[in-house]
C-alpha cells in the first residue's frame, strides 16, 4: 500500500464533502475498494494529509486543463514530481486519481472557497508552492498556467506579497532574492535581517507539521530558498 492510500484511509475530514468531494468521490471509492480499505472520516477543520493531497490534485488538474488540452508529457511531469517527492507507488496512485479528476468539470472558484474556509494559511502557501513546482517541471511555466495559478492564489486568499515571494522561487529574475524576502532592493541591512527572520518563521516546516512528515519535508524547500535568498543579498551588499 502506497502513502497515497494511507493518507486517504487516515481521514479525509472536510475534503470528503463540498465541490472537492464531488470531484474525487468516485475515484477515491474505487481506489479504496481495490485496497479493501474504508476511510476514517471525521469532522472539524484540521487539515490532514488526505485533505491536503486531494486539494492539491484537484488544483493540479485545473492548471493542467488551463490551455484546453492535457498532454501525456504533462502527466509524466506530475508523476515524476510525485515520484521524487514521495515514492513510485504513491506516484502511480496519484496519477490514477488525477486521470479521473481531469475528466471532471472543475469549478475553481468553488474549490478554492472550500479550501480557504477549511485550510490554514501555511498549508495554502504550501499548496501554491507545489503548483509552481509542478508547472515548472518541464522547465518553463506556460502563460496560461501562470494565469490559472494566479487566479487560484487569489481565490485561496493568499496575500500578493506571498504570491510574489513563492513565484520568485521558481521564476528567474535579477531581483528574485528581494522578492522572496518581500523587500525592496534599497533595503538597509537591518531591514533585510528583519525580513529574513520574518520569512524564515512564515515558511518554517513546523508550520505544516500537521500534514505529516512527507509534506513537512517538502516544505523545507521553501525554507531553504529563503536562506538562499538571504545569503545572495548578503553577498551582494557585503554585510554579515
Amino acid at each position: 500500500m502506497g502513502k497515497f492510500v494511507k493518507w486517504i484511509a487516515g481521514g479525509l475530514g472536510w475534503g470528503i464533502g463540498g465541490p472537492i468531494g464531488g470531484i474525487i468521490g468516485f475515484a477515491i471509492g474505487a481506489l479504496l475498494e481495490q485496497q479493501e480499505i474504508s476511510p476514517t472520516t471525521y469532522g472539524g477543520t484540521q487539515t490532514s494529509s488526505g485533505n491536503f493531497v486531494m486539494s492539491l490534485l484537484v488544483l493540479v488538474a485545473a492548471v493542467m486543463k488551463a490551455d484546453g488540452k492535457v498532454m501525456r508529457s504533462e502527466l509524466e511531469f506530475v508523476k515524476n514530481y510525485f515520484r521524487q517527492s514521495f515514492d513510485e507507488e504513491t506516484a502511480q496512485e496519484a496519477i490514477r486519481i488525477l486521470r479521473d479528476i481531469l475528466q471532471q468539470d472543475i469549478q475553481i472558484t468553488d474549490v478554492c472557497y472550500q479550501i480557504k474556509q477549511n485550510m490554514d494559511y501555511s498549508s495554502r502557501l504550501q499548496l501554491l508552492h507545489f503548483l509552481y513546482g509542478i508547472a515548472q517541471a518541464d522547465g518553463v511555466i506556460d502563460p496560461e498556467e501562470q494565469r490559472v495559478i494566479d487566479f487560484i492564489a487569489f481565490n485561496l486568499g493568499i496575500h500578493q506579497p506571498d504570491i510574489d515571494s513563492i513565484r520568485s522561487m521558481f521564476v528567474v529574475s535579477t531581483d528574485w532574492a528581494y522578492n522572496v524576502l518581500e523587500i525592496r532592493e534599497d533595503s538597509t541591512p537591518e531591514e533585510i535581517k528583519k525580513a529574513y527572520r520574518k520569512m524564515a518563521l512564515k515558511y518554517h516546516p513546523d508550520k505544516v507539521i500537521h500534514l505529516g512528515e512527507d509534506f513537512q519535508n517538502s516544505a523545507k524547500e521553501k525554507f531553504q530558498k529563503v536562506s538562499e535568498a538571504y545569503e545572495t543579498i548578503k553577498k551582494e551588499k557585503n554585510f554579515v
